[in-house]
């Protein structure tokens, strides 16, 4: 689940079937009923038509919690990270980062930076389209160094520059789930 729409939508759903949740947040949901392994498979089916999933596997789960904890920093977060992105997301699920690196390189096929870099760049393609903020607040909302920081990594990761995106009648944007 990467936004607000996703959280209603698996709320929906578990009223539908009658279940009682603790909590529904970005990529969790806590069902307060024991459920039998035919109402699962038939929420998990459900859910599947809404692009969503159920998940046992500890790894898969782990993945999920890095994708997100980088999702609410660039997408939700106005604070400036105070640690680096490694000791935060460490810190965050309580493992050490090399194990999550590997984890999340071999079952997504980029590394967690790059992942956090492209969701960057989607999220500064998002703020163009927009046209509220200039580069100069985009790059402060984002807690780039400088405006040519930022318009260097969108240059390498586009290969246009911010403001040659900005003209661009059909802007290409990259859906969350596809980042």
């Amino acid at each position: 689940m990467v936004c607000i729409r996703c959280k209603m939508a698996v709320k929906s759903e578990l009223e539908n079937f009658g279940l009682h949740y603790s909590f529904v947040d970005f990529g969790e949901a806590e069902i307060r009923e024991n459920i039998s392994q035919v109402q699962r498979e038939q929420l998990n089916i459900a859910l599947k038509k809404s692009g969503f999933e159920l998940m046992d596997d500890k790894k898969s789960m782990l993945i999920e919690k890095i994708k997100i904890l980088i999702l609410e920093l660039v997408h939700y977060s106005d604070e400036p990270l105070k640690k680096n992105l490694s000791d935060y997301i460490s810190e965050k699920l309580n493992y050490d980062y090399t194990y999550l690196a590997n984890l999340f390189s071999e079952a997504q096929g980029t590394t967690i930076e790059k992942f956090f870099i492209n969701h960057k760049i989607e999220r500064i393609k998002e703020l163009l389209v927009y046209d509220e903020l200039n580069l100069k607040e985009i790059a402060f909302k984002l807690h780039y160094s400088s405006v040519a920081h930022l318009s260097s990594q969108f240059k390498k990761h586009t290969g246009l520059t911010p403001s040659h995106f900005k003209q661009l009648k059909h802007k290409k944007r990259v859906p969350l789930e596809n980042v």
